[in-house]
């Protein structure tokens, strides 16, 4: 793949339904007309989906919102349904993952002809198709029926205010933890140095 360049990429035509779906099918065939779906590309700024995604949600009209993110952005669709979840208590949700094909187009780099071309033909080019997972998790107000796959109840705890302080360990005292070695070497407290120098 070294002597070609990839000219574009484009989602290849599959069957309807659930489970394959184009670009605008949606894996929630039961969501309310008035949700909102926040695509996210591997690009997005998660600051500035939370900040509409947020603000979306505070406004009472609104009862749902959909994260969608394929290939290298599931992670950070994963991250701003769970920094969500945190921010507004009560939100129940349902991933779901599905595969997605992916055409890309390549075409070959040196203006020459390759191989096996006869001078005068277009450039070579490839064609790839490949399966890229896609995820879609659906954060509601509402309660959403709990035997379907992929069902989370509402977290039991109220964000991040609540959090119990964790036991101060021996670490945050200027002790080192047990099976920790010191590369510093102990000094010994001053008033214990001049008791030493007098006796």
């Amino acid at each position: 793949m070294e002597n070609f360049r990839k000219v574009r990429s484009e989602e290849a035509p599959v069957g309807g339904g659930a489970e394959g779906g184009g670009p605008g099918s949606s894996p929630f065939a039961d969501l309310a007309p008035g949700a909102v779906h926040m695509r996210v590309k591997e690009g997005s700024k998660i600051r500035n989906l939370l900040a509409f995604a947020t603000a979306s949600m505070a406004q009472p009209a609104t009862r749902a919102i959909v994260f969608s993110g394929c290939g290298r952005a599931t992670t950070k669709t994963v991250t701003c349904a769970e920094i969500l979840k945190r921010r507004l208590a009560g939100l129940h949700q349902v991933t779901r993952l599905r595969y997605r094909s992916v055409r890309e187009v390549w075409q070959s780099l040196p203006p020459g002809p390759t191989p096996g071309q006869k001078p005068g033909e277009p450039a070579a080019s490839l064609s790839v198709l490949k399966n890229v997972p896609s995820l879609a998790i659906l954060l509601s107000k509402d309660a959403l029926d709990p035997c379907q796959p992929g069902y989370q109840p509402p977290n039991s705890h109220s964000g991040p205010s609540s959090q119990t302080t964790a036991p101060t360990s021996k670490r945050s005292l200027g002790e080192p933890e047990a099976g920790e070695g010191s590369a510093k070497r102990l000094q010994p407290e001053p008033r214990a140095a001049e008791e030493e120098r007098m006796a």
